[in-house]
Formats: C-alpha cells, structure tokens, sequence
C-alpha cells in the first residue's frame, strides 16, 4: 500500500481524523520499537475480505448489498447446520433452551469464579422484595417466594421483571455495603428457566430480541425459554451464552485477583464494575516532552446507545471484544462450514452501493447475525468488528494477553499509559 492509505483506510474504518491514528502509531512505534504494524493489518483485511470474497462467489467490485446478503444467507445457512449438531431442531420452548445450555457444557467446561453467596443473595431479597416477580407468580410473602423458588432463577428474573429504576436505585443500592467475605468459589451456572418465567418475560425477550442474559455477581447465565423463530436465532444464542461465560470469568477473575485485597474500596469497585462505567471526561493533555500514548479501557459497547460518544474516537480497549473473539474461536471449530468466520472478527471494508456511495460492511460473525435478526428493522450492525480493530491494534503491538491484564487492572480508573 501506498505510504499514507494504510492510515487512511483504517482511520476511516475506526471513524477517527488521520492525524489521530498517526499520533496513535508513531507512538506505539516509539513505545514497543516495533514498525509498520498498522500497514501490516491493512494488508491482512485486504487478503482476508478477497478470500472470503471468493469463496462466496463475489468479486472485489461486487456491490456492498451483494455481499451483505452473502454473508447474512452463509448465516442462515450456518445456523441450520448447527440445529443439527445441537440436535434441537424439533425441541421448543424449555426443551430446546435446555438442549443450548447443554450443549455449552458440553462444549465449555463450567469454569469456577468467585461469586456472591447465596445465604448473602437470600438476605438482599429479604431486606428489598422483588414485588412484581411475587406478583406475577402470586407471593404475598417474600419468604414463601425463598422457599418455594429456585433462588437463581428468581434472582435471574429481577432482570425482566423489576423496574430498572427500582433495581438500581434500591435493591442493588444494599451493594454498598458488600465485603469479599460476602463471597464464595463456587461453579458458574447456566440454565434453562422454567416454562412459567417465558409469560412473565416475554416484553422484555421481545424488546431485547434475544432470550439470554447474566448476573455477574451472582455466576449465572440464564436461558428464557422462548425461541422467536427467526433466521440465525440459535448461533447468535450460542454465541450469547459463550460470550457471557467468558465475561463472567473475566469480571470474577477481577472481583477476587483486583478488588478484594482493597476491602475498603471493594463495594465501590464492583458497583462500577457491574455498571460497566467508563471514564466521563477527557484526559489533559502532558507536556510534549512527557508524552506516552493514552489508551482508554472501554467496557461497553457504547455505540449501541450512541453512535458518536467522543470515547469511541479515542485510542482504546474493549475486553466486550476479547469475549466475543473468544466465542467465535469456540464456534468456528464446531462445523467445517463455521470456518469460513475464523479470525473476521476485526475485518471489514467500504463497498460501493448501487447508487455509488461507499458502505462499510463488516465480515464479523456477530455482526453478521444480529444483523440477519433485526433484518425486517433494517438494522445492520458495525460495532462488533470496530471494537475488535480497535483491540486488534493493541494486541499486534502488544499481545492478547497484555491487553487482558491492563484491561483488568486499568477498568476501574478507566485509562492508562504505554
């Protein structure tokens, strides 16, 4: 590539002035000693979208809706093989989440963590009743609700049924007060709720289009037992509850290796960590003389809320995109065909459109299918694949490793120095 149009290329990909890469990079080289790193990764996406074009039966001029619907019907196609492989094609509802949730044991042996103890979990509940999940499965008594129900799947609930305001504001202010002793090791759950949670949940799976979600805190990944049947629903399942078990051993690693040893700060940290913040303003520029590049530790996806939040054009991590990288390398080696996303989750590039305007389309498997989801909304996906440029920068530089560590020690303060 030409001198500049490796930075030029990759800053519009990232969506940041040229001079902020040449900043990022001529730094980067002074720190590591390394070189040519970014022309490098420009080079790579280049040959990798060529292959996957090829193999798709398209060509480099092919137009961006094109091998957008290529790549969405390689989904399609991709999600029916793995119904076969998970052998849930004729399941529904509790038996098929069931069936999933096997299956990724199966896949992934349940990692231990370091998680909030159930007697500890018992006496939250106690102290703040959760009444609309009492109300819907016709409890007057919160102590009859302990007693009959399975704690995890009521504590699960509080995620579909309760008001956000009433979450954050009242039951999850008693947090404040938690200690490491209020934890335990024990194994990382994942499980199917039972049929009488599907009712009670399903504005929450319709709002959210997916019928999985976490509790850090608590070690558990849940499974509402819904299934919308819509194109490409159980690879992103799958890739949902991979992703949520890798995160959950990322943020437990980080609530016993970083957290508890600092018992006066421990609330407040896993309160932030749990709120997933970020950092809110600006670093001051040093002086020149002093000057090392800046990265900031970006825990969310923040394009999903705003697409132009100003810390999504500054140098940063995302370790949301060092657990998707993470699952996807756990779903490429389940069927020969998922092969073909190995190693796309940080490629991408700009297509022309039938009226000739450039598109970016991103090659990233999550992407991909939620895209191939949300297909009657229009809505196509990008962040994925940006974040995991983002992440793919540092790591050449650096390695996955390193960006793990800084990732964890840097997430409460949000930023730091190479």
């Amino acid at each position: 590539m030409a001198n500049n149009e490796y930075r030029q290329k990759i800053a519009r990909i990232l969506r940041v002035p040229q001079s902020t890469l040449i900043k990022l990079e001529e730094a980067l080289d002074v720190s590591t000693g390394k070189a040519g790193i970014l022309e490098k990764l420009a080079i790579e996406n280049e040959d990798l979208i060529n292959k996957k074009l090829t193999e798709l039966g398209l060509k480099r001029d092919s137009k961006s809706h094109e091998i957008f619907d290529s790549l969405t019907s390689k989904i399609e196609a991709d999600d029916l093989a793995l119904l076969k492989i998970i052998g849930h094609s004729n399941l529904r509802g509790y038996e098929a989440s069931q069936k999933v949730c096997q299956f990724v044991r199966q896949i992934h042996p349940t990692p231990t963590g370091f998680f909030l103890k159930k007697e500890k979990a018992k006496e939250l509940l106690m102290a703040e009743p959760p009444k609309k999940i009492m109300a819907a499965l016709g409890y007057t008594k919160v102590e009859d609700l302990l007693e009959k129900e399975d704690l995890l799947e009521v504590y699960s609930a509080l995620r579909f049924l309760e008001d956000r305001e009433w979450q954050n504001n009242i039951f999850f202010k008693q947090y404040e007060s938690l200690m490491p002793s209020d934890f335990e090791q024990r194994p990382l759950e994942i499980r199917a709720l039972n049929e009488k949670w599907a009712e009670a949940a399903e504005k929450f799976v319709a709002k959210k289009y997916h019928n999985v979600s976490h509790l850090k805190e608590m070690g558990v990944i849940f499974v509402i037992p819904i299934f919308l049947g819509i194109s490409g629903e159980t690879l992103r399942l799958l890739s949902l509850l991979l992703h949520y078990v890798h995160e959950i051993k990322y943020y437990s690693d980080i609530f016993y290796h970083n957290f508890a040893p600092n018992e006066k700060a421990f609330a407040a940290n896993l309160i932030s960590a749990l709120r997933g913040d970020v950092i809110e303003h600006r670093i001051p520029e040093p002086i020149a003389e002093a000057q090392r590049p800046k990265i900031l530790v970006v825990q969310r996806y923040l394009a999903k809320d705003d697409q132009n939040d100003w810390r999504l054009f500054e140098p940063h991590i995302n370790p949301e995109a060092l657990h998707w990288q993470r699952a996807e390398n756990e779903i490429v080696k389940l069927n020969h065909g998922l092969t073909f996303w190995s190693g796309l989750g940080w490629t991408g590039d700009f297509f022309k459109s039938e009226a000739g305007v450039d598109i970016l389309v991103s090659f990233n498997l999550v992407d991909t299918a939620m895209a191939l989801v949300k297909q009657k909304e229009l809505i196509k996906y990008l962040y994925h694949h940006q974040e995991a440029l983002w992440n793919k920068i540092f790591s050449e530089y650096f390695s996955i490793e390193e960006l793990e560590k800084l990732s964890k020690d840097y997430i409460v303060k949000g930023w730091f120095e190479v």
